[in-house]
């Protein structure tokens, strides 16, 4: 089994170059190099530039590399596009996907262009029509000419798209996020949970780390380096949770076991569905221990 940890993506603005020559040298799984948000108009041309060059440039080590560019419907997309495909990153992550013909145009858009077919497309999920069609987006991912590898929440444009509070449990927003996390396991993506906004506040964002870990996430987009660290752990499985998958697996591997559907471990019942859940985690724990 071969996984890739995304307990940590950073987002990092494409208009500072300093900040982009760090993200080679933090402790995140993986960088979002962001054209968009973070980017002001006149600046997007030297930003798309500057992220080019320092994707060319590699240095990134195990982190992976991911792209934002700007919403299709935007002057810059085009622009992004090409210059993502030029920069051959991890993937491209694209705003405001909320219809499954977005995917279907990204996706042909990067074979008319002959991109390298390791550039995945990660779809960003914040509009209200995005988790009415959640199910059909996630499913865009069995064409493989899609590229679809994965969703982001963007929690805060959901926010304001709805006009529900960011308040702290996000008891406004659960249904939408299970709704997110169902989809893409269903399908066979990853789904990582949004940003927090407060970065003062770090026991409300351990919380909510560990909500959405909780609730099937496989990380979390990060605004501040400062949050790395607190979300890998939450991210990460325990030694005492690796022990028991791993014990779980060779249970089952017994011989006398093999037919089985369920054996006893340390006095507890253990279905082979956990042990099938416990190859994840100890694939998880590998790949984070082979990473470092």
């Amino acid at each position: 089994m071969t996984i890739r940890p995304r307990r940590s993506m950073l987002y990092m603005p494409g208009s500072n170059a300093r900040a982009l020559e760090k993200a080679k040298t933090l402790p995140a799984d993986g960088v979002i190099l962001d054209l968009e948000d973070s980017v002001a108009p006149d600046a997007k041309a030297t930003a798309r530039a500057q992220i080019v060059q320092t994707v060319r440039a590699g240095g990134f080590g195990h982190r992976e590399v991911i792209i934002r560019t700007n919403a299709t419907d935007t002057p810059w997309f085009g622009d992004d596009l090409d210059a993502a495909v030029a920069a051959r990153p991890d993937g491209v992550l694209v705003p405001k996907i909320s219809t499954p013909g977005q995917i279907e145009m990204i996706g042909q858009r990067l074979l008319d262009m002959h991109a390298d077919l390791r550039v995945r497309l990660w779809a960003l999920i914040e509009t209200p029509t995005a988790i009415f069609n959640i199910r059909e987006l996630a499913a865009e991912a069995h064409d493989s000419e899609s590229r679809l590898a994965c969703f982001v929440i963007g929690t805060n444009d959901i926010a304001k798209e709805t006009r529900a509070r960011l308040v702290p449990g996000r008891a406004p927003m659960l249904p939408w996020l299970m709704s997110c996390v169902l989809a893409a396991h269903a399908y066979g993506i990853d789904v990582l949970d949004g940003v927090y906004n407060n970065i003062a506040d770090t026991e409300g964002f351990a919380a909510e780390c560990a909500q959405g870990r909780d609730m099937g996430f496989d990380g979390k987009t990060l605004i501040h380096p400062n949050q790395i660290e607190p979300c890998n752990a939450a991210f990460s499985p325990s030694p005492d949770e690796v022990a028991q998958a791993r014990k779980a697996i060779a249970a089952f591997d017994l011989p006398e076991n093999r037919d089985k559907g369920v054996v006893q471990i340390d006095g507890r019942m253990v279905e082979r569905l956990h042990a099938e859940m416990a190859l994840r985690t100890v694939a998880i724990a590998e790949a984070i221990e082979k990473a470092r």
